[in-house]
Formats: C-alpha cells, structure tokens, sequence
C-alpha cells in the first residue's frame, strides 16, 4: 500500500472504513424510506420539515415566504405536475414528478460536489483530486496483494471498486472526469453506460459460485439457518421481498436484470407510493385524482411530502418558474 506524503496510521484507516461502513448501511437503509415516513396513524409533518429540508436555515427560510408567495409557487408546480393539463393529478403524474424530482437534486448535488473536488479549477477530477477530497491525502493500493489486516483488507477492497467505477465512468482519452463522467460516476444508476457495470459489480459481490446469478442463499449473505430454530424477523423479511420483489420469474434466482432492481435504489417504487399515499389522504371525492382545490384544502400535508421535495421546490425556480 502507497500513501501519500503522510504515513497512514492504523487508526485513521479504521476511522475511514467506519465512515465507509457506515455510509454503506445508509445506502442500504434507503429502500426503507417509507418505514421512517409514518409513525402508525399520522404524517409526521415536523419531521419532514427538519429532517428533510436540509435543516433549520432552510426551514426557517421556508417559513419566511407569506402565505400568498407559497399559494402563488404551489399552484405554478400543480400545474407542471398536470401533464395532460385536464385539471387533475393522478397516480402516474405524480409518481412521474416525484421521480424527476428525485433525479434533478442528485444531479444538483453531484455539480456541487464537482466543484469541490476539481481542486485546480481545469473542468476535470483527477483520481488522485477525488482521493484528496475524500481522504485528505493520495491512497494507492496495489490490486494483487490483500492486506493481512481484515479491516484493512475490507478497506482497500472498497477503494478499488471505487477506482474501478471511477475508470469506468471515464469515457475519452482524458485521464480525468468532466462532470457528464463524474455524475456517471457518483450516480452510474442514473447512467445507461454505467449499467452493465453495476451488474458486474454486483455479481463479483454477491454470486459466489460464479453462474451469473443470484441465489437466495447468496442474497442472504454469511447467514447460516439455525435448524433448532426459527429463522429472525429480519430474514423473514428479506426472503419475502427476494421472492415477492426481485425473483420476478419465481425460478428461486435473480437473473441480472432481478439483480439491477435490487442493488439500485428503486426511486420508482418510493415515488409510487407516496403518490398513492397523498391521494388517499387528499382526495375529498373518491375519484383516484387530485384537483387543484383539494391540493390547496389540504396544502399542508402537500408541502410536506416529496411531491414538493417536502417545501423545497418552492425555492427552486427550477420547479416554481412558468419555464421549466
């Protein structure tokens, strides 16, 4: 292992891999959104606002619109969110809003990121800029030698799949990343090029015999069933959505595609739900749709949703200008 000027303590590598490890289980938990968004019986409202508008600057600026300028911006999205202008959201308009949504702010943070890590100003991320950003400092490992260290072994495995995406993501003969590369490489699910190798990478994780697919014993991980006793609940779940979620053929595999569904974060399933959430919650009349005054009757609960990225839209003119 090469580092930079500095020598890496064995302290600092286990910090890193603990922010790694950590970040990784974030990523992970994200599918389970929903379960966060509704203590059983209410919407929590005050939790969106802080939690998810950024944090009290923002919720304060929130607050800091009147009453007319919010009407005046809510009434402009509901009207982008109606794309066959009949009058009406549906399911579908929402769930494709919320969706568009979601893509706009992690393009909109991957330019922001961007910026930070172009570090001489050139338009371009070097490897070792994104090595500096991120570790204070240049790390090379070399791809043949495992480290004794099982923490730093796990460490240096998951700096490699970085530079292996990172290598990926760049197209032309510049050895670093504009930012078209760099968003493929912070979001390669958002990236059509970038699909072939986040299967790949998948299956050098997961499919432990080498047949191109994934068993629900390899789904499951280093479980091992306890015959004395019944499987935990969390396994119980897991089995249910590789069945019921991924293994759309029931052939007790996933195939690359179910495997694609799976370790990307399914924004399409998420988007959907709360679409259907806030029509059941909104609709007065019982016809699946959302009217504009039903949305204004019940304009609270909307501003704390992801149909308006839970107020934020409204201080975005990306969202809220007659021209989107």
């Amino acid at each position: 292992m090469r580092l930079g000027p500095r020598p890496a303590s064995l302290g600092l590598l286990l910090l890193l891999l603990l922010l790694l490890l950590l970040l990784c289980a974030a990523v992970a938990g994200a599918g389970d959104v929903e379960e966060l968004h509704y203590a059983p019986g209410e919407h929590r409202a005050d939790y969106h606002r802080e939690a998810l508008l950024g944090g009290q600057d923002e919720v304060d600026e929130y607050v800091k619109l009147t009453p007319e300028e919010q009407h005046k911006r809510l009434k402009s999205i509901i009207k982008k969110i109606d794309l066959d202008s009949d009058g009406f959201l549906t399911e579908s308009e929402l769930s494709s809003w919320i969706q568009m949504s979601f893509k706009h702010y992690a393009m909109q943070e991957a330019k922001q990121q961007f910026v930070e890590y172009d570090k001489n100003s050139d338009g371009s991320v070097s490897w070792d800029e994104y090595n500096i950003q991120m570790y204070d400092r240049v790390i090379d490992f070399d791809e043949n030698t495992a480290l004794e260290d099982a923490e730093e072994e796990s460490f240096r495995q998951l700096h490699l799949k970085d530079k292996k995406r990172f290598e990926k993501a760049n197209q032309d003969l510049d050895p670093g990343l504009n930012l078209e590369e760099f968003i493929a490489f912070e979001h390669p699910e958002e990236v059509d090029y970038m699909t072939e190798f986040v299967i790949q990478e998948a299956l050098e994780e997961h499919d432990k015999n080498a047949d191109g697919f994934v068993s629900l014993e390899e789904f499951l991980g280093d479980y091992r069933r306890d015959p004395t006793n019944e499987d935990p609940e969390w396994i119980l779940v897991e089995k249910d959505r590789f069945l019921n979620d991924y293994d759309k053929d029931t052939d007790g595999r996933l195939d690359p595609q179910e495997l694609l569904s799976w370790v990307v974060p399914n924004n399409q399933g998420i988007a959907q739900e709360e679409a259907l959430h806030l029509i059941d919650e909104m609709d007065l009349n019982s016809d699946r749709k959302l009217s504009e005054a039903e949305i204004l009757e019940n304009q609270e609960l909307f501003l704390t949703s992801e149909a308006t990225d839970y107020g934020r839209q409204l201080h975005d003119e990306h969202f809220y200008h007659d021209e989107l």
